[in-house]
């Protein structure tokens, strides 16, 4: 077991390296974590670097094709962070990133407390504490030269792989309503002139969005942390993670609930 500044250490190390644009082949053996819990508290350190409350929360690894890829038993939560939070409109560069994907997302915001507690949350209640949903693009990286073998324990302490996100406007048309799983997002990335048609569908995140965010409240509660008012929860792609470069503009249409784009610069 970890000691509280081995897993400082741990801590300081890959902030230093995400703020270097660095990279770490793995943790020292010292301070390398060897359980999901392990990772989780080396993760939450993270939280005393920014200079605001946490933004929110992702998902990673919500297929299991994506599971499969990076050897995790199943999926993963990191925090979002707000100065890593980009208004639509403005450039997420891509400097420094490794992994240069771009994910389509459905992401809620909350609109009431769910605090830890001894039995799991319904998906009903869940979605009741929701206050709006949201068309979202994560950007992620990791600190790792080779995150595909990295572990899990080693991926959470990495926040999940978290980078860049950007929050698409608040759904203006009701949505409780609609079978999220079979939704469709019609998405398409231009490069240099060409447009190449995606599409992504709600299913691809472990079966529903909504399945996403009520494990991601209950793996909270496990953990002893409270999913706030207020926090955004983006729950992972609904389609393959999309390759980028310098110059690529990604953009996807929800339909009714409105549409996202993103354009990458070096």
């Amino acid at each position: 077991m970890l000691t509280p500044s081995q897993m400082l250490a741990a801590s300081d190390l890959l902030y230093r390296t995400w703020m270097a644009s660095g990279r770490l082949e793995r943790l020292p053996d010292a301070s390398r974590p060897t359980s999901r819990a392990e990772g989780y508290a080396i993760q939450a350190l993270i939280e005393r670097r920014s200079e605001h409350p946490v933004f929110g929360w992702k998902i990673a690894a919500t297929s299991i094709a994506g599971q499969r890829h990076i050897g995790v038993s199943g999926p993963l939560a990191g925090r979002l962070l707000r100065e890593r939070v980009i208004e639509q409109g403005v450039p997420v560069s891509l400097r420094g990133n490794l992994m240069k994907v771009a994910e389509v997302e459905f992401a809620f915001t909350m609109g009431a407390d769910l605090a830890p507690r001894p039995t799991p949350y319904t998906q009903d209640e869940v979605l009741a504490a929701v206050a709006s949903l949201h068309p979202a693009i994560e950007a992620p990286d990791s600190r790792y030269v080779d995150f595909v073998h990295a572990g899990e324990a080693q991926i959470i302490a990495d926040n999940a792989c978290a980078h860049m996100f950007v929050l698409g406007a608040a759904a203006a048309a009701p949505w409780r309503h609609l079978d999220l799983a079979a939704y469709e997002v019609p998405a398409k990335l231009v490069r240099a002139g060409r447009t190449i048609a995606l599409t992504g569908r709600g299913a691809n995140v472990l079966g529903d969005p909504r399945i996403g965010l009520t494990w991601l409240a209950n793996e909270l509660s496990r953990l002893g942390v409270t999913l706030a008012r207020g926090q955004v929860v983006t729950t992972g792609t609904c389609l393959t993670p999309i390759e980028v470069a310098p110059g690529d503009e990604v953009t996807a249409d929800y339909g009714v609930l409105g549409s996202i784009g993103v354009r990458f610069v070096a």
